[in-house]
């Protein structure tokens, strides 16, 4: 019986063609057919539908090459003075599969965006493949290349625990060893429920690394909170790295004390109106900041897609700088 998740994954692209060129614009023709007068609803169903089959069109090409860089801040009374104006390059959701080929140019102009930045350090939020490993290796010259003072550090998402193949568990789990391996050939430092401490002369902060704890029947949940705080001192100032947004909520805000926490997973729905997603609906926390009390989340909307497709939701790097709120 093949798993739900992977039939997914395998059809999401061909589904989404059949929907967008097919099913909107004839939906919409249709119910200009039904709901409006006689002697105009003809004229307005094809030009509707026409124009659902132009935005496709453009979400399938200019859509999804679109990239835009954000400047945030985040502030905090236990951040220690010789961080005051640390800058972190959050980027997120690369799916590398979807940009094989003729837009290897969009990866290499991530890259570059990023590293114009001169941050101090730079993290990857998860899934940078779209089902198997090698869809990383055509982009190993282009990733490697990115470098900051204090490291680039990546976790895992959901993509990259090579669940979504089909094969046997034991083909996976080697499949998932190649997709780390693979990150560290580019120079990264991958974060397994684990940390790191960044140092400035006496004074310094961690960076966690939760693995990835969705809320999704099926999602891997490898993530323990717990095990990724062991050995934080409780006044230390940390920025949680962590896939899911979910898993703000549901472990990280009780238990752990982190200020920060960076995620990605949503993508925005790839999909939005003048920076509103149909996200909002179900998920609160879906892109950008939230708060509870001098605790935050931010939600990076990504980069690329399983689906090669983006209106309104365009892909962008986050550059946070870290204030000291006095």
């Amino acid at each position: 019986m093949i798993d739900k998740s992977i039939f997914v994954a395998h059809l999401a692209t061909p589904l989404t063609l059949l929907l967008g060129f097919i099913v909107a614009p004839l939906l919409c023709y249709f119910l200009c057919r039904w709901l409006l007068p006689k002697h105009w609803r003809h004229k307005v169903g094809l030009m509707l539908a026409s124009v659902a089959f132009g935005f496709f069109c453009y979400g399938l090409s200019f859509g999804f090459e679109q990239l835009e860089v954000h400047q945030v801040e985040y502030a905090s009374a236990d951040l220690p003075e010789a961080f005051d104006g640390y800058r972190i390059v959050q980027f997120s959701d690369l799916h590398l599969g979807s940009f094989e080929g003729r837009r290897q140019w969009y990866v290499q102009q991530v890259v570059d965006s990023i590293l114009a930045q001169k941050a101090d350090m730079i993290v990857f939020t998860g899934d940078i493949q779209n089902v198997w490993p090698t869809e990383i290796l055509p982009f190993h010259d282009i990733l490697s290349r990115l470098h900051a003072p204090d490291g680039v550090y990546t976790i895992l998402g959901n993509h990259d625990y090579d669940v979504y193949q089909s094969c046997d568990e034991a083909t996976k789990k080697k499949n998932c060893l190649l997709t780390e391996q693979y990150e560290r050939d580019l120079g990264w430092t991958i974060l397994k429920n684990e940390h790191r401490s960044i140092h400035r002369g006496v004074d310094s902060i961690v960076l966690a690394g939760m693995e990835n704890r969705g809320n999704v029947t099926g999602m891997p949940r490898p993530g323990n909170i717990a095990m990724t705080m062991q050995g934080i001192d409780s006044t230390s100032f940390v920025v949680m790295l962590q896939h899911d947004p979910s898993a703000w909520r549901e472990k990280i805000l009780p238990k752990s004390h982190a200020q920060l926490t960076l995620c990605g997973h949503t993508h925005g729905m790839q999909f939005g109106f003048f920076g509103w997603s149909p996200f909002a609906l179900t998920d609160k926390e879906w892109g950008g900041f939230f708060y509870e009390g001098p605790r935050a989340l931010y939600v990076s909307t990504g980069l690329g897609g399983l689906i090669p497709f983006r209106l309104g939701m365009p892909g962008g790097i986050t550059v946070i700088t870290l204030k000291r709120k006095l």
